[in-house]
């Protein structure tokens, strides 16, 4: 059970440090509502640190939701060494980050349906995640797999770059892929790149990648599961949605696909929803009703 290490109130909501058992610190923000009917835990996208979905937390937090958000090791507030120091993966955010935050909701509010909203990757860890049981229930936004060949065009035109050219050589010569400076993705750490590069070479994205032990895992999912995706999604096709999704195989999965005209939008794209000028078009209109 991670343990919690220090606790810093700042505005409206809670700091926390909170241990992995491997001994990885993350940071970890509570944002508490009187008299909670939930709790939602907001598990961020590749490379968004958790300060950007902030405003949709206070969001459910004025609507009777506690929220939960946190950054993986190596990510926003949870890195306090340089990137060349990190050592995690991506399967490691799911089986230490991933799990210590559900066993702190558990922990903190047992009696209380606790829900997960996964941001792309936020999605896709949860087919890793060994207490991924212990929800009642999944939201994945703008989520799917990441194999470069069915990306969305706009992705697709220069994720051959990334894969074949900046990413092998950017890793190995600085230590780290330094994102930022290519204006790609963001700062990643070192075995995250090198094992996310792998996953998105296959056609069967992580499942593919890894083998057995991780297709039993997603299959050994039973939450249900709603997948909310966007038509103008510029880097997650259908193709890369439905594929993620098949391999929760025991999980009732809801495939919803938006697009902005529906809502009476001009663009959502991949990164949009968790911005506040949707308050109402996606945030009231659409995840708050699958959340009650």
């Amino acid at each position: 059970m991670s343990a919690q290490e220090q606790s810093i109130v700042q505005n409206d909501f809670q700091t926390l440090s909170l241990n992995t058992p491997a001994g990885h610190k993350i940071s970890l923000r509570l944002f508490a509502a009187d008299r909670p009917r939930s709790v939602v835990i907001i598990a961020g996208a590749m490379g968004i640190a958790q300060r950007y979905y902030e405003k949709f937390a206070r969001y459910l937090c004025s609507q009777g939701v506690t929220a939960i958000t946190f950054d993986y090791f190596g990510m926003g507030a949870s890195l306090e060494t340089h990137l060349r120091e990190c050592d995690t993966s991506v399967i490691e955010w799911a089986t230490e980050d991933c799990n210590s935050v559900i066993g702190f909701a558990r922990e903190h509010y047992p009696e209380l349906r606790l829900q997960w909203i996964g941001h792309s990757v936020g999605g896709q860890l949860l087919g890793m995640t060994p207490r991924v049981n212990e929800l009642d229930n999944i939201v994945t936004m703008a989520c799917g797999s990441g194999y470069w060949l069915k990306n969305s065009p706009p992705t697709k035109r220069v994720a051959w770059l990334l894969w074949y050219v900046l990413a092998p050589i950017s890793v190995p010569l600085c230590g780290y892929f330094p994102g930022v400076r290519l204006k790609m993705v963001g700062d990643l750490p070192a075995n995250v790149m090198r094992q996310w590069r792998r996953w998105c070479l296959n056609p069967e994205y992580a499942v593919g990648a890894e083998g057995t032990v991780i297709r039993n895992q997603f299959a050994a999912v039973t939450v249900p599961i709603t997948s909310v995706a966007f038509t103008d999604d510029e880097m997650m096709s259908r193709h890369n949605v439905e594929s993620l999704h098949s391999f929760y195989s025991n999980a009732p999965v809801t495939l919803t696909r938006i697009a902005p005209q529906d809502i009476d939008e001009q663009h959502i794209g991949h990164l949009g929803w968790f911005r506040e000028r949707y308050r109402e078009s996606i945030w009231a209109g659409q995840l708050l009703p699958l959340l009650s």
